[in-house]
């Protein structure tokens, strides 16, 4: 694993790493493969909201499956604690997990990724070390960080959200588009400002054209034939 910290933005590559999991060693770069991956930490085992997030996560595993996505989580304890949580985490939310679980106690990972918690002072550990917060990493096949969300250790993620940046992610690196707010899979896209109006009248036949910046159309393999 790199010793050195580099500031993780969009576009910069998900820094490589060692790890033992719930599901064997991995190094993280030969764990995503050709796949996108969402790398996303908790605070601790055996916690309120990390326990209902992990039962969401795999209960929305076939749609992540089905959008070539690996989801890996991380929490800063052992594999023998993390073990034990999951057969909570499976009855508490009448699920299976099946993804692989980190195990970070020495933060090491938590770190490199910059996940650690300088907030709330309550999120540490019996030694006075912080936990980590709520962070979600959106990872291309390229290995290229698409997205970075930071949630406070309170509040649990939206992961109806994470999926829909993931749809409009893929959806974007096909089609020369972006999305609007609030946009959901199926509604209508924005044609890419670097689209002129020739091109787009062959890219996006009937196009709508709003303001000269701003022209809309149907998503992109919804067209009815």
């Amino acid at each position: 694993m790199s010793t050195e910290r580099v500031p993780l933005r969009l576009g910069t590559v998900a820094p490589d790493f060692k790890a033992e999991t719930t599901q064997g060693s991995i190094s993280f770069h030969e764990f995503i493969g050709n796949s996108w991956a969402i790398l996303f930490s908790h605070p601790a085992d055996f916690t309120p909201v990390c326990t209902t997030e992990l039962g969401v996560v795999a209960r929305l595993q076939p749609q992540f499956d089905e959008r070539n996505v690996k989801v890996i989580g991380l929490s800063a304890n052992d594999l023998e604690s993390h073990g034990r949580w999951i057969d909570d985490i499976n009855e508490v939310n009448n699920v299976q997990l099946k993804f692989p679980i980190i195990a970070d106690a020495d933060r090491k990972i938590s770190t490199l990724y910059d996940m650690l918690d300088y907030q709330d002072i309550t999120n540490l550990d019996s030694k006075g070390i912080p936990f980590t917060v709520r962070s979600v990493f959106i990872i291309d096949p390229k290995k290229t960080i698409r997205l970075i969300l930071t949630y406070p250790a309170s509040t649990g993620r939206n992961f109806d959200e994470i999926l829909r940046v993931v749809d409009s992610l893929q959806l974007g690196d096909k089609n020369r588009i972006t999305t609007p707010a609030n946009w959901k899979n199926g509604d209508k896209v924005i044609v890419h400002p670097s689209v002129t109006n020739e091109e787009a009248a062959t890219l996006f036949p009937g196009f709508e054209t709003v303001k000269p910046y701003l022209r809309f159309a149907t998503q992109p393999g919804t067209q009815k034939a």
